[in-house]
């Protein structure tokens, strides 16, 4: 149920999946059939060979670390963990499936996005659990996607996969290159296989059924899709649009409305469900918000990256923002850049890499190759009938990254933005490292005289921070706090 869009007003790039952060092992914490996903250092389940016909669990085995690189790793919480699993153990017996095993796995990253894999593997993030409120809404989404596995549409979305044309024409059409064995075109394969308009719809009336029959709020789920709206429109505003959870799941009127219906319909008007709000507070407190240092930081117009030490500056004018497994930053005049790494072999010179055929409209003649900062790189020219594209590679510490800076025409201003980021790239010093500011997210209890405006005020040192208390909380400026009541606050560690 995810796209990912380099820029909506740009071009869209697949992306490709960096493992940086170890793989997970499963966790029991419920002694029935739900697992949670730790990190740890067991390997990856073995990869079921391409070509076969398997089942819904090889399916589910083959792709979880595919899922896992691509997305930030595995977040490890206990408290948040233990909640997950007993929200689904309490969920599996409502779908009269209490024996079905299912892994849940966090997901280490702020982007707002949960979904589900044939085999039973269900997958929500750091940023779906900061945005729920209480247990029921993060039953509410659990619920959705469990009824995404019972109903079988994960696996229909599988068969989607293995027969559709038209990714294989955008990528090649973007990138060129063999898509068979593209790490970016299998991706893009996941993101256009999404789950239809009538799916969403049939699971979030199973969803609720579920949710509502385990005993929880079954008006959580129109309460999560309003505040998932909500944080849309903010995102958009904030990082020049987004794709993911928000927009394979559109929280429109009408879709909230029919929501608000089917739980009347199902529970009766005056049915009110559990919601455990405290409950939900003491698990997440502490959760860390935003982006995660160990995959990157962005400060001002340069990212660091604290795990394997470097960093790099785009030009002024570059909205820079993390995009799953890759950095992209957007100007105002029509450019982007993305910042990502590619799996080479280390024999092979950068050079012939980038003459490899991965990147569609190469001008070979302008390959060339460089060291700077003591980093070896090669970088050419390349364009297509809408885009030009200046392209760098650099080698460090046997990885390679990749810079893509795409216009809509060749100037003499973007060939020195570009050339400028890339010489930039360097090993990061002690005192850049420090630049790294962590985010998480804290409890507070509402006192006599507090008002939403005075708790959104704790938030004021954060970008935006007043705007995201309201949403957070599902709160709006003048709005009365209940004295005793738990609310999310984010801050500097």
């Amino acid at each position: 149920m995810t796209a990912l869009s380099l820029s909506k007003k740009t071009m869209r790039l697949g992306a490709l999946a960096v493992s940086l952060l170890a793989l997970g092992a499963c966790s029991s914490l419920t002694g029935s059939s739900v697992a949670v996903s730790r990190t740890g250092d067991t390997p990856a389940p073995m990869v079921v060979p391409e070509g076969t016909e398997p089942d819904d669990v090889v399916i589910g085995r083959r792709e979880h670390p595919r899922i896992i690189a691509a997305y930030g790793g595995v977040y490890s919480d206990r408290e948040a963990e233990i909640m997950v699993a007993r929200i689904v153990g309490r969920l599996l017996a409502a779908a009269d499936q209490p024996n079905a095993q299912f892994q849940v796995t966090i997901l280490d990253t702020s982007e707002v996005n949960a979904f589900a894999l044939p085999g039973g593997y269900i997958y929500v993030t750091r940023g779906i659990l900061a945005l729920s409120s209480d247990t029921s809404e993060l039953a509410a989404v659990l619920a959705h996607e469990i009824a995404h596995v019972t109903l079988r549409h994960a696996r229909a979305r599988t068969d989607k996969t293995r027969t559709t044309q038209i990714v294989d024409r955008v990528i090649t059409g973007i990138f060129g290159g063999d898509t068979s064995t593209d790490a970016t075109a299998n991706r893009t394969r996941e993101s256009l296989a999404a789950f239809g308009q009538s799916q969403e719809l049939e699971a979030d009336k199973e969803g609720i059924k579920f949710a509502g029959k385990a005993g929880y709020d079954p008006q959580a789920a129109a309460r999560f899709l309003g505040v998932m709206s909500r944080f849309a429109a903010f995102s958009a505003g904030d990082q020049a649009g987004d794709d993911g959870f928000l927009s394979s799941h559109p929280s429109t009127p009408a879709r909230i409305q029919k929501a608000s219906d089917t739980a009347r319909q199902m529970f009766g008007s005056s049915s009110v469900g559990e919601a455990d709000r405290d409950g939900y507070m003491a698990a997440v407190s502490g959760l860390a918000f935003g982006d995660s240092p160990s995959q990157g930081s962005i400060v001002g117009n340069r990212f660091i990256h604290s795990g394997s030490k470097f960093t790099f500056t785009v030009p002024q004018g570059y909205a820079l923002q993390t995009a799953q497994s890759a950095v992209v930053g957007v100007a105002g005049d029509g450019e982007a850049v993305r910042f990502d790494s590619a799996d080479v072999q280390a024999n092979m010179a950068l050079t012939d890499y980038l003459k490899s055929g991965w990147i569609a409209g190469l001008k070979a003649d302008t390959v060339t190759s460089h060291n700077y900062n003591g980093i070896e790189m090669a970088s050419g020219v390349a364009q297509t009938d809408q885009w030009f594209f200046r392209v760098a590679v650099m080698r460090l510490d046997g990885a390679v990254y990749r810079f893509i800076f795409a216009a809509k025409a060749d100037s003499q201003r973007f060939a020195a933005g570009a050339d400028a980021t890339v010489k930039s790239f360097k090993r990061a010093e002690a005192a850049e490292l420090n630049q790294i500011r962590k985010l998480s997210m804290r409890v507070i209890t509402a006192k006599a005289g507090d008002t939403a405006d005075k708790l959104a005020a704790q938030m004021a040192n954060i970008p935006g921070g007043r705007d995201l208390f309201f949403i957070l909380n599902n709160l709006y400026p003048g709005d009365a706090v209940k004295v005793g009541a738990k609310y999310k606050v984010v801050g500097l560690n």
